[in-house]
């Protein structure tokens, strides 16, 4: 394979992309830093097919990266190739407002044919091609130049393997015949709705007890509030306020803007500062959550009673079973949120019960709870035995030879 000195030039980037978009996949990586801002600032981008690979840096001066991102956005005839390429994608939607399509990541297609639930790259590398990565390069700081040799040569081993393992990969999934479980998992990483970072919607991802429309309208207000506030200064949305700040302020909102100084977190400057008076003018401003925004009645974690407890732990014990058996990670099969609806009585709206998973999985899942499917241990081993067969096997076994 031909490695490619650092790439910092838009003609020789343009050349690149050009042979690249004839392969017929590429495997992409990034290197980025985000402890600092709200936005990830990308430092690198490493590229490769089975024929050359290169690194490219974004931040050389006057670099045009439009064939790159082209080539990653807008070229549906080669698929993109990632590792855990979740944050990966986040900076290309930042750059573009697109996501790359179609898509493969490794990580998920490891869940398929293995148990390993997030496995890493290094790893990854170890047990496809017997290699132990250097990691001495992995926590650099990418922003600064000129990169070393050592950080080059680190970034651009990340898609050399990973173009050999990719391979092999889909080799295996076509061999077990598990290519579609992935369709829809791929499709997921892919959809732009899990990038677009909407102030209006940041309030889902700050754990809040209880459906208090009141309560949960501020929340919503201001977990915008503090959206703005970091998108406006470039900075993490912690260093403005915590999640437990902002909902112990939704459940408990001051009566006035000297109370800020009494909020853990928050220095004595928020009584009088502007930030502080935006804060207020946010919770001031907040309506109560329309009733088709309410989180559903039954919540991720339903409350299971005793008997339920047991009964989803049942279920997950099922699923460790299962997951053995067929050699897939349990986390691909389903979610112990699921489980636990499952247990409290819900039948509706759950992947495990729908398509593949309902075959693999799902069906055993509903015979546990409906008293049909019971476990046995045989040579030492567990394994599950539905009732029916082992009521027929002691009838056969009553029955005098013939």
């Amino acid at each position: 394979m031909k490695i490619h000195p650092l790439i910092t030039d838009s003609q020789e980037l343009a050349d690149l992309c050009a042979r690249l978009a004839q392969a017929d996949f590429i495997v992409v990586d990034t290197e980025f830093m985000r402890e600092n801002t709200y936005w990830p600032e990308l430092c690198l981008v490493q590229i490769a097919d089975t024929q050359e690979a290169a690194a490219i840096d974004p931040k050389a001066e006057g670099i045009d990266l439009k064939p790159l991102l082209d080539l990653l956005t807008d070229n549906e005839d080669v698929l993109k190739v990632f590792h855990a390429g979740g944050q990966d994608v986040e900076i290309i939607y930042n750059a573009t407002g697109r996501t790359p399509h179609p898509i493969f990541d490794t990580q998920i297609a490891m869940m398929a044919i293995s148990q390993s639930e997030q496995i890493g790259y290094s790893n990854l590398v170890e047990s496809w091609l017997g290699l132990t990565i250097d990691k001495g390069a992995r926590f650099t700081d990418w922003s600064r130049r000129p990169l070393t040799e050592r950080q080059i040569e680190y970034a651009i081993g990340d898609v050399t393997h990973l173009s050999k393992i990719f391979p092999k990969i889909l080799k295996r999934l076509m061999k077990t015949g598990r290519g579609e479980w992935l369709d829809q998992e791929m499709e997921k990483l892919a959809d732009p709705e899990n990038y677009r970072n909407d102030p209006a919607q940041a309030w889902k991802r700050i754990k809040a007890a209880g459906r208090n429309p009141a309560m949960l309208g501020r929340l919503k207000a201001i977990a915008a509030w503090r959206e703005h506030e970091a998108q406006g200064k470039n900075i993490p949305r912690g260093r403005i306020a915590r999640d437990e700040t902002l909902a112990d302020l939704a459940s408990h909102p001051p009566k006035q803007q000297a109370d800020l100084a009494k909020v853990r977190g928050f220095s004595q400057g928020w009584k009088d500062n502007e930030i502080g008076r935006r804060l207020m003018n946010a919770i001031a401003a907040a309506g109560p959550l329309p009733e088709d925004e309410l989180p559903p009645r039954t919540p991720r974690g339903a409350p299971l009673g005793k008997e339920g407890a047991l009964v989803a732990d049942l279920l997950k014990l099922l699923l460790k079973i299962r997951a053995r058996e067929i050699d897939a990670a349990a986390r691909l099969l389903a979610r112990s949120d699921e489980l636990e609806m499952l247990a409290a009585g819900v039948r509706k709206n759950l992947a495990m019960l729908q398509g593949w998973r309902y075959d693999i999985f799902g069906h055993d899942a509903l015979d546990l709870v409906e008293g049909k499917l019971a476990f046995a241990v045989e040579n030492g081993k567990l394994k599950m035995t539905h009732v029916d067969d082992v009521a027929a096997g002691e009838v056969s076994d009553d029955q005098p030879a013939s």
